[in-house]
């Protein structure tokens, strides 16, 4: 089945968005270097994005568009509180446990759960044009980040299901997302979004996080990561959903932040990449292009 113009435009939207994720990395790298903590980064990125939509919101759509029924109120708060607060936490327990590299590949396990919830939710159809492109994709991701090289010394079983965990609170982004969409814009569901799971975290805070968060300089960088990787990147995601009817395809589209994460490591930090990873970054960008093609 060929997809229209108006679902190829939501395609690139995804993929853009996602690309932009690609550069949390760097945000949190230069964050963890003035002390902040998980938490903190997670906290002060979701309170300045909600703050900014909150003024993008108002601009375009005017500040009484915030003003919505109780059940979309409901539904965006599932969003912010599974899709950001938990999975935030439960991301950062898996790298404490697992390891940055293991934890980084249990998350790109999101478009196998996002296949079956989109199936059971929406009835789409897993069918044998999806399973290729879907192991593909996983397989890829786990290429372009380990090299084929596991450290299973760092592996505990607890932290591999907080990486699971987060996978499958990662691939709700796109189900939740659409049916919030349904009711309300893309601005406005990604408010609502910051705000529930930045009241989330607050709760996670420590002491001493509240002393570090007083740097200027931290708190500029904060900003930013919150405007970019962010704010503007998730507007633009859930544009994008809006326009897609096959969901199942959304987290493999959105699995190109793998590969932009991957070319910034080698850019900023470094971090060269043997055949192997680059044989990932190639299977991610193939999966993607066969699913747009259907």
């Amino acid at each position: 089945m060929q997809s229209n113009p108006v679902e190829r435009e939501g395609y690139l939207q995804v993929f853009i968005g996602a690309a932009i994720w690609g550069t949390i990395g760097f945000f949190v790298m230069v964050m963890s270097r003035y002390g902040s903590s998980a938490v903190l980064t997670s906290f002060l990125r979701l309170l300045f994005a909600a703050l900014i939509m909150v003024a993008l919101t108002g601009a375009r759509y005017g500040l009484r568009s915030l003003v919505v029924d109780r059940k979309t109120l409901g539904i965006c708060a599932l969003l912010g509180l599974i899709c950001q607060g938990i999975n935030n936490i439960f991301y950062c327990e898996a790298i404490v446990q697992a390891g940055v590299t293991p934890s980084a590949v249990l998350i790109n396990t999101a478009p196998v759960f996002a296949a079956v919830e989109a199936h059971l939710l929406f009835h789409e159809e897993i069918s044998r044009h999806k399973v290729l492109p879907l192991a593909a994709d996983v397989a890829g991701c786990i290429l372009a980040v380990t090299g084929g090289h596991f450290d299973t010394g760092t592996l505990s079983v607890t932290g591999i299901l907080y990486g699971i965990g987060s996978g499958f609170c990662y691939s709700l982004t796109s189900v939740i997302g659409k049916i919030a969409g349904a009711r309300t814009n893309a601005f406005v569901m990604s408010t609502y979004s910051y705000v529930f799971s930045a009241l989330f975290l607050l709760f996670f805070l420590k002491p001493q996080d509240y002393a570090t968060a007083a740097q200027a300089p931290l708190l500029g960088v904060a900003f930013l990561y919150a405007l970019v990787p962010t704010a503007l990147a998730y507007a633009i995601y859930f544009l994008g959903v809006q326009k897609i009817r096959d969901n199942s395809i959304v987290p493999v589209i959105a699995s190109v932040e793998t590969v932009v994460a991957a070319l910034l490591g080698v850019l900023l930090f470094r971090e060269i990449p043997d055949l192997v990873n680059i044989l990932g970054i190639l299977l991610v960008l193939s999966s993607i292009y066969l699913l747009s093609r259907r």
